[in-house]
């Protein structure tokens, strides 16, 4: 087995020192041959509010993706695909679900994700990574592609893109902590080590604005059917049909938190080991990120074992703020599992109770609540069952500090 090329930098993986994994300065539109796409992508909600998006993709022209070019512009066209294909599927509810993704969308759709690495279906890396821009020169952002939601769509997306940017400090610390161990630095690594714990709790701190910019019934009856996928999903047990690409349905998962890199990478730093239904989970949300990332995230696992070196060098310091950084890894895990009940777990009862009711504006919302993924994630996974193993994973990651006794010494008495 190969050891990642020393000394280990993010660069080579195409991650940002001020950005993290998060596309730094997305394009904004594609050149004008690829119009039809962007005049769809960036009114989604509205076309699907007036039941007339798929009578505009209908007329769209097959268009050729060999004529984009960069980097920039493949991930653009894939967000801009991708919304078209989730607005596409779900436009009249679960029950409405579409089986056939048309040609003249599926066939580009497929080029695009094939040369960037990713499944044909919105994932992390479109909807948060690659889709914000600058609103105006004093930084304040907005979205370049959205779902239906309103002002909850776009607190999800940008509260979540907060996290990423609250995560930053901590990624930085990575090749610091992986290079110094090599050059037996305990206390370089020991301050690394609490740069991704301010780091973990940035995020914790990030992820708490999600109450105040979105509302659980909206994120629940109306945003969370635009994130599924049609994997792992009884509404769509068969998968979906890309036209004029396979001559049988495919499968692909829906958004998912696991589809950041930011915890796999703390995750295989810290030596937090996931096995069974939720590593198996895990693992597989790692296709759905950008290549340079899921072989971040690989490089990592390979490279010198930060729990053993804490154990090989019997360091207060070096272990205690080793716990530290497992117990703020700990407590975002726990306050994720407080976010998802508010989000899912009490809508969803909500809903079976307001069922057939739907007079106020939570209640309409609740009610066009898809019911197949009641108790999962959009990605799939039973959603607390999932959240609890993991946390459960990283309770076991924690270490005892060693305990150094004083050095005795002959004393004469008088």
């Amino acid at each position: 087995m190969s050891v990642p090329q020393q000394p280990f930098s993010l660069d080579r993986y195409h991650v940002s020192e001020e950005y993290g994994f998060i596309l730094p300065a997305p394009l904004t539109e594609l050149p004008p041959y690829y119009k039809p796409w962007m005049d769809i992508a960036q009114n989604i909600p509205k076309l699907i509010q007036s039941h007339s998006l798929r009578s505009h993709v209908h007329a769209m022209p097959l268009l050729d993706s060999r004529f984009l070019v960069s980097h920039k512009e493949l991930r653009l066209a894939h967000l801009a695909l991708s919304m078209m294909t989730m607005g596409y599927v779900w436009q009249e509810g679960e029950s409405g679900a579409v089986k056939v993704l048309p040609r003249n969308l599926a066939i580009p759709y497929w080029d695009v994700s094939q040369r960037l690495g990713l499944p044909p279906i919105l994932t992390h890396a479109d909807g948060v990574l690659a889709n914000w821009r600058k609103k105006n020169p004093e930084g304040n952002l907005e979205l370049i592609a959205t779902i239906p939601g309103g002002e909850s769509a776009r607190g999800f997306f940008m509260v979540t893109l907060l996290v990423e940017l609250a995560a930053v400090p901590g990624l930085r610390a990575i090749p610091t902590i992986i290079n110094e161990m090599h050059r037996g630095n305990k206390e370089g690594v020991t301050n690394a080590l609490e740069d991704i714990t301010q780091a973990l709790g940035s995020m914790t701190e990030a992820l708490k604005l999600m109450h105040a910019y979105v509302d659980p019934s909206v994120f629940y009856g109306i945003m969370r059917m635009y994130l599924s996928g049609w994997k792992d999903n009884p509404s769509m047990a068969e998968g979906l049909l890309y036209e004029g690409v396979r001559e049988e349905p495919m499968e692909f998962s829906g958004g998912s938190a696991a589809q950041s890199s930011l915890l796999h990478c703390f995750d295989e730093l810290l030596g937090v080991r996931h096995e069974g239904h939720s590593g198996a989970f895990l693992s597989r949300m790692r296709e759905y990120m950008p290549p340079t990332h899921k072989q971040l995230i690989h490089d990592i696992s390979r490279s010198i074992s930060l729990r053993g070196y804490v154990q090989k060098e019997a360091s207060v310091p070096l272990t205690e703020a080793y716990g530290r950084c497992v117990s703020q890894l700990l407590a975002l895990r726990n306050y994720h599992i407080n976010v998802v009940g508010r989000f899912i777990t009490v809508p969803a009862a909500r809903a079976r109770q307001l069922c057939g009711q739907g007079q106020h504006a939570e209640e309409r919302a609740l009610a066009k609540a898809p019911t197949a993924l009641e108790n999962r994630g959009t990605g799939g996974s039973g959603i607390m069952s999932f959240l609890k193993t993991v946390r459960d994973r990283t309770q076991e990651a924690h270490m005892t500090a060693p305990i150094l006794l004083p050095s005795l010494s002959c004393r004469a008495d008088n």
